[in-house]
This record gives structure tokens, C-alpha cells and sequence, in this order.
């Protein structure tokens, strides 16, 4: 399929808040279990959309810190539907080629947990396409604080370049879109430091429903912004002269 958009366009990183997937399971009159279910399948084939559209990150807000004050049943659920994702999945991205990171404190997490996160990263470590984050038991201010910490245990000053390379996705760029399906127009504590100058896209799809051509209309969206970064559209006119 072609992509929606021409490479100069395209947004090297997307990063995703799934939202909608309890919501989807209520009009079906499912357990909120089944909407999460179903939200996998949507990631699956969110993935495999921006692989084939030649996105370089994707990363995905799969479980907040805050996430914790959810029923138990749900929270209990959710754990055990990533035990059974990773089993499932971990082998069909280490086929695809995509390098696999789990992003946020692990502490909270039991102990097999931990060591099952950490044998999927090994796992897909030394794949070359397409880089995969999922956000768990993340917070855009835990980030901050986290990399403000590290920093003054060494000792080391803390400038704004100091604390972009302490945060937990210095491993990667910037996003350069920011997708939320589900209605609300918030970011909820997602990527805080790093959507500084993101583009910001928000949809009614329910999560379970995002499909392809979802993807395709918000790369569209994207493609018709101008990102200015402070600078002028004439400014942008010229370096693109220049160029």
C-alpha cells in the first residue's frame, strides 16, 4: 500500500494514547476486559501500518502510573493480557524486524513481570526496523522527576540537554505527532517533556476501531501542518529556498 504521505512528511515518530477501549466494551455490553482484548488486535495492526508507511518509532501509552486506581479485577486483567501479548507477539515483531522497549517504573511490577519485559527486549534487540516503545506503569512526570534525579546522583548539572538525555526515551527522537483516539483532547500525563513541540491529533475512534485508514487520516492531518518551532512561515520559506 502507498503511504499517505511523502517522506518529507512523514512523521518519523508517532506516539499513541489508546484510549477508548473500556468505552468500546460498554456499547457492546462486554466485560471492560474484552475492550482491552480487542485494543491488542488494534495494535497489532497499528504497527504493522506504520512499519509498512516507513514511521521509524512508534510509541504507545499502554498503562499509566495512574492506572493503579482502576477496579482491581481490570487492573488484574490488563496484567495478565500483557503476559499472554508478550508470549503471542514478542515472536511475530522479532519476524518484523522491530526493536521492542518497555518504558516506565518497574518496581511496582511483580518480579516475573520484570524478567518477562526485560527477556522480550533482549529478544528483539538487535532487530533493525522499526523501533516499538510501550509505555507501562508511565508517567510523563515520573519521567521528569526520574531524570532529574539521576542527573543529581552523579552530580552532574541539569540543563535542558542533560535532562533530554536522562529521560527514558533518549533513545529516540522527539514524537513528531501525537495521536489520542477515544474523544477527550488531552495527553494525560504522556510524554510531558518530549510533546513540547509535537503535533497534536485527536480522534473519535474508539481504540479497538483504529484502523489503517485512521492511521492514513491522521498522517494526512500531519502532512497539511507547517511546524515552525518557533520561527516564521517566511523564515521557513527561506530556508526551504536555500535548501
Amino acid at each position: 500500500m502507498a503511504n499517505a504521505s511523502t517522506s518529507h512528511e512523514l512523521p518519523r515518530h508517532i506516539a499513541i494514547v489508546m484510549d477508548g477501549n473500556g468505552r468500546w466494551a460498554r456499547r457492546r455490553l462486554l466485560p471492560r476486559i474484552a475492550g482491552h482484548r480487542q485494543g491488542v488486535d488494534a495494535l497489532r495492526r497499528c504497527i504493522r501500518a506504520c512499519a509498512e508507511r516507513g514511521v521509524q518509532v512508534l510509541t504507545v501509552f499502554a498503562f499509566s502510573s495512574e492506572n493503579w486506581s482502576r477496579p482491581q479485577d481490570e487492573v488484574s486483567g490488563l496484567m495478565e493480557l500483557l503476559g499472554k501479548a508478550l508470549t503471542r507477539e514478542v515472536p511475530q515483531l522479532q519476524r518484523a524486524g522491530i526493536r521492542l522497549h518497555f518504558v516506565g517504573e518497574r518496581q511496582a511490577l511483580s518480579e516475573g513481570m520484570r524478567h518477562a519485559l526485560a527477556q522480550a527486549e533482549a529478544d528483539t534487540t538487535g532487530n533493525a526496523g522499526m523501533v516499538l516503545n510501550v509505555c507501562f506503569n508511565y508517567g510523563g512526570r515520573w519521567d521528569i522527576v526520574q531524570a532529574a534525579a539521576r542527573l543529581a546522583e552523579r552530580g552532574a548539572p541539569i540543563t535542558e540537554a542533560t535532562l533530554a538525555g536522562a529521560m527514558a526515551l533518549a533513545h529516540v527522537p522527539d514524537p513528531d505527532l501525537l495521536i489520542r483516539t477515544g474523544g477527550e483532547q488531552r495527553i494525560s500525563n504522556f510524554l510531558l517533556w518530549q510533546c513540547a513541540y509535537s503535533e497534536l491529533y485527536f480522534t473519535d475512534a474508539l481504540w479497538p476501531d483504529f484502523d489503517a485508514a485512521a492511521l492514513d487520516a491522521a498522517l494526512a492531518a500531519y502532512a497539511g501542518r507547517e511546524r515552525r518551532f518557533g520561527r516564521t512561515s517566511e523564515q521557513l520559506a527561506q530556508a526551504g529556498a536555500a535548501g
